[in-house]
């Protein structure tokens, strides 16, 4: 086994468990999860024994929380190994092409999210408005490609996280594979939906200290590179001895990048697969509050622009710098490709400390996105097949009951799909660049399901599946024009097949749907995806209780009221708020508008304004360039940091004031402080 710069126990100490008295990270905040989770059962009128507050957060959670779950389901292990190892090959182009190509998906998903709460404001899953509206065949193939989406995303969380975890501690490849999703499994089970988000905001609060700490390290006070005009020094030195193909003047320091902009291309086709068919999208847009549904999916996703582009600017254009440093690690094609030059940098700046920041830093990546994985796939199963196919009838425990065990099966299945690539020896750049390949084609009919009342079912249909064969063939087929016929991992995975590949599969998709809707229009009311999963009229359930209550001659706190009964009060209390105040057809479909217009204007700002313009200019950055550049990802990543931590904790201050006095009346006095259903309801 070659050398390592951590020894095993650091890298299995922070999958699982170090020893007996010292618990590995991921056991840690399985704990912290769970414990969090007990607090919330006891102290608010949220249980995560009720199926909706497990699958849904009971639709309540702000938009400060939604917005870090956002950054933090989108911020996989490819966010910051992928993105280092483009900075690493293109140059300053590639940070901007990763986050900018992976950011306008979530600013457009925003126009989903504000539809999904017009047109189905009670759906569990974005496949049940698909099968309301266009029936079981529809909900059948949409059902494959969505699984599909969220295996591809599962194996690359778990091939760049046991990657990186290897070539840092040396640990067994197979080993990281199921142990990384271990520790994730058991809080989702035990917590849901709410436990999740609440992960995502410890988990992304550390992640951000993290990536400041390298920001800083690497353009302030390292002795290495110390400042911006260090680093333009030795990116220069670099570029002169080793130019980039395909780059203006071979220069790492400008945006006119061939390569870097085919990257571009592919990184935006394939991410528009993975956001708009990946249920744990769908699910935070459900979780979230209608009337700030929109908000939090523009904060997050100009929040997590920074992730990317900043520390991708940071580490990956390091990797670069020290070339030829004795600290750096030389890197093969295969190293970078499985996301390595992240880990060679931190290593070479800061020896052993750098490795594990970044250790610890990935381990939470990929245990946060591994978590929305984890009960995105739960509810798909659990609603759109147990329920749907298997039993109709099924009653509140059984559906709890099987939530839990597909959290479980699913856990299972993330480390099997990790081992197979693995030995077949796909790495994570590979799987990154394919999906928009195979996934491509289900973009624009799921997009126009969901936002347009003609959009031609039969059309949908036919685009999604004949789009996916297009891609395929096409993918197949430069592959074979372009390597004299040789087809392998190797030959396959170049930037041109995958290009070709990627717009062959969303182009053919959405030509298809698009054409056919128009020839054909259909006329749907939407009054079925209205209805689905709709609760009873609140008035007959409060009557029901209230006489129930005159009869035993008690009050809503008398503890001989179950305390089902209370937690039917609080949910459906919410939903009548929510009824009368929150989904009005009115303020939604000025929301979508809102929800339309800034993220169209962000879309052609990011990908159209900025860095086209540079791209034609051919211009290299100069020390003041390149100062001005980084200076801009500081700024934003620490306003980032701002929305993602500082704002839901605001936010969420009178929760968490309940909550404290909860636990107080507690701790101090004979009282008991367990929520009563008589209470005010606590949103966290």
């Amino acid at each position: 086994m070659p050398d390592t710069v951590l020894p095993a126990g650091a890298g299995y100490g922070v999958v699982v468990w170090k020893n007996n008295a010292h618990p590995g990270i991921g056991l840690f905040f399985s704990a912290l999860m769970i414990l969090l989770t007990t607090i919330q059962a006891r102290y608010t009128s949220f249980s995560p024994k009720d199926s909706e507050e497990f699958t849904s957060a009971s639709r309540s959670v702000k938009p400060g929380l939604i917005a870090t779950g956002i950054v933090s389901a989108w911020t996989w292990a490819a966010t910051l190994l992928q993105s280092c190892a483009v900075a690493y090959k293109y140059g300053i182009s590639g940070p901007w092409w990763y986050g900018a190509g992976a950011t306008v998906q979530i600013l457009l998903f925003a126009m989903l999210a504000a539809k999904l709460k017009l047109n189905a404001p009670y759906a569990h899953t974005w496949l049940e408005v698909i099968g309301a509206r266009w029936g079981r065949a529809a909900h059948l193939v949409f059902m494959c490609f969505g699984l599909a989406t969220n295996l591809i995303v599962s194996s690359m969380l778990i091939l760049g996280g046991s990657a990186t975890v290897t070539d840092l501690t040396g640990i067994s490849t197979i080993g990281a594979c199921f142990l990384i999703p271990l520790g994730v499994a058991v809080y989702v089970v035990v917590g849901g939906m709410r436990s999740t988000l609440l992960c995502d905001y410890t988990h992304t609060t550390v992640l951000f200290a993290i990536i400041l700490t390298f920001i800083f390290t690497v353009y302030a006070i390292s002795d290495k590179i110390g400042s911006p005009t260090k680093m333009h020094d030795l990116l220069a030195k670099v570029s002169a001895e080793d130019p980039v193909p395909g780059n203006a003047q071979g220069s790492y320091l400008t945006m006119r990048s061939k390569n870097g902009l085919i990257f571009g291309v592919i990184n935006l086709v394939g991410n528009f697969a993975t956001v708009f068919q990946d249920q744990a999208y769908w699910q935070r847009a459900i979780a979230s509050r209608p009337a700030t549904t929109v908000k939090a999916y523009l904060l997050g996703g100009l929040a997590w622009f920074s992730i990317p582009f900043t520390f991708a600017t940071t580490l990956g254009l390091a990797a670069v710098a020290l070339r030829g440093d004795p600290a750096m690690k030389v890197l093969s094609p295969s190293d970078v490709s499985a996301g390595l030059p992240a880990a060679a940098a931190a290593s070479a700046l800061l020896g052993k400390a750098g490795a594990a920041a970044l250790l610890i830093l990935l381990f939470l990546a990929v245990t946060s996105a591994c978590a929305a994985e984890l009960i995105a796939v739960s509810t798909i199963l659990t609603y759109d097949v147990y329920k749907e196919y298997i039993n109709p009838k099924a009653t509140e425990s059984q559906i709890l009951r099987v939530g839990h065990a597909m959290v479980a099966a699913y856990a299972l299945v993330c480390g099997i799909a990790g081992v197979i690539f693995f030995y077949i020896g796909v790495s994570m750049g590979w799987l990154y660049t394919f999906m928009g390949v195979i996934l491509g084609s289900g973009v624009v009919p799921i997009a126009l399901c969901i936002t347009w009342n003609k959009a031609n079912k039969w059309g949908c249909i036919l685009g999604t599946i004949a789009g996916f064969a297009a891609g395929v063939i096409a993918w197949l087929v430069t592959t074979a024009a372009l390597n004299h016929g040789v087809i392998n991992v190797i030959t396959s995975g170049g930037d041109l097949e995958m290009l070709v590949g990627n717009l062959a599969s969303i182009c053919v998709g959405g030509i298809i749907s698009i054409g056919a809707s128009l020839l054909w229009p259909e006329h749907f009311d939407w009054i079925a995806t209205r209805a689905i999963n709709r609760p009873n009229p609140i008035a007959t359930e409060l009557s029901s209780i209230s006489n129930n209550n005159n009869k035993r001659n008690t009050t809503l706190s008398d503890p001989e009221i179950d305390s089902s009964d209370a937690h039917s009060i609080s949910r459906d209390s919410f939903n009548m708020q929510v009824e009368k105040l929150e989904l009005n057809p009115i303020k939604l479909n000025k929301a979508f508008h809102f929800a339309s217009w800034s993220s169209i204007s962000l879309f052609v700002i990011l990908i159209i304004l900025i860095p086209l313009p540079l791209f034609f200019s051919s211009v290299v950055f100069s020390p003041s360039g390149l100062t001005a550049w980084v200076i801009m990802g500081v700024a934003w990543t620490i306003c980032s940091a701002v929305v993602v931590v500082i704002y839901p904790f605001y936010e969420s201050r009178d929760a968490l004031e309940f909550i404290f006095k909860g636990i107080v009346k507690d701790v101090f006095y004979k009282g008991d402080g367990r929520y009563r259903g008589s209470q005010p309801i606590v949103v966290a």
